[in-house]
């Protein structure tokens, strides 16, 4: 007779699995603990997970719909939990899998969120004119994450070592550890050459050893973290700088659209983002269709009428 396995003690075995053995994101390991915490929370830690059967996921599930959670929640909700059943079965913890018979829910199709060239120019002005934090910093951050297309956790992870071709392009290391390059074009390299001057003359102010691998630093000296950057992007959108909030993920989302609004091929843009699924790149194509609908409707003078 197998010895029962309970439900806390497996989650937190299956989290250092994700960590050390599948080399998961920090940042994924905690969305994973923070979805299954909820599981064990609704079932009892105390379970014994060859107990739990596809009724009890279903309620679960039925709980954070009644908590009002958006439907992408309860879909990574759903996710964690067939991942962690997964691993489950394939170490013999369990004999039957509950969770293959659980269906995601429905969602809506939302486009990104994405920036119009004069909102792009507006935000980079505000960093050059405007001195809210490290006018230069700043500057090439917010170029860097609109020229590339970078990720704010690659852009934050990024070295000297990873840039090439006179600042023109970087190899960054995207989801699954996956190199990939992106580029850079004239603003953000001017903006680039601009930090790494003032950067240089930060550390021997401070007299301090330059020992800091990654890129970007703040005013101490010390590596700015993912969490840093978006807090610049957010100080720069928000009420004392445009006064239209973004993240850097919008920036991302304004690189792909800009793409294929200029006849990049799909493919390519595909490459340059570091998208697994083409699926996923293909959005911006129904972006762009949608802005030339939008503006047909606004620009002709029946656009937007019903008239049959």
């Amino acid at each position: 007779m197998k010895k029962p396995m309970l439900l806390l003690p497996c989650v937190d075995e299956f989290l250092l699995y994700l960590s050390a053995v599948r080399g998961l994101s920090k940042h994924s390991v905690v969305a994973y603990k923070n979805d299954l915490a909820q599981f064990a929370h609704f079932l009892g830690g105390e379970t014994d997970i060859a107990s739990v059967s596809a009724e009890d996921i279903r309620r679960c599930i039925g709980n954070l719909s009644k908590e009002k959670k958006a439907s992408a929640s309860i879909n990574r909700f759903i996710a964690a939990v067939r991942t962690f059943f997964a691993y489950c079965k394939k170490f013999q913890y369990i004999d039957n899998n509950p969770a293959l018979e659980i269906k995601t829910v429905k969602q809506p199709k939302l486009l990104p969120k994405f920036l119009t060239s004069a909102e792009v120019d507006e935000l980079c002005a505000t960093a050059k004119e405007k001195p809210l934090l490290w006018e230069a910093r700043d500057s090439a951050i917010l170029e860097m994450l609109y020229s590339s297309g970078c990720r704010v956790s690659e852009l934050a992870s990024l070295t000297l070592a990873d840039m090439m071709d006179n600042y023109s392009s970087a190899v960054v290391v995207g989801k699954g550890k996956k190199e990939r390059r992106v580029y850079f074009e004239k603003d953000a390299r001017e903006a680039f050459a601009l930090y790494m001057r003032e950067r240089k003359a930060l550390f021997a102010r401070k007299k301090m050893r330059d020992n800091v691998l990654q890129i970007f630093v703040n005013q101490q000296g010390s590596a700015l973290t993912a969490h840093g950057i978006r807090w610049i992007v957010a100080r720069y959108s928000g009420a004392e700088g445009t006064n239209h909030h973004i993240s850097p993920h919008a920036l991302r989302h304004t690189c792909a659209t800009a793409l294929i609004s200029n006849g990049a091929d799909v493919r390519v843009v595909q490459e340059l983002l570091g998208h697994a699924s083409i699926s996923t790149t293909q959005r911006y194509t129904h972006m762009t269709t949608q802005r030339l609908i939008d503006t047909y409707n606004k620009a002709h003078p029946h656009g937007g009428k019903n008239d049959g």
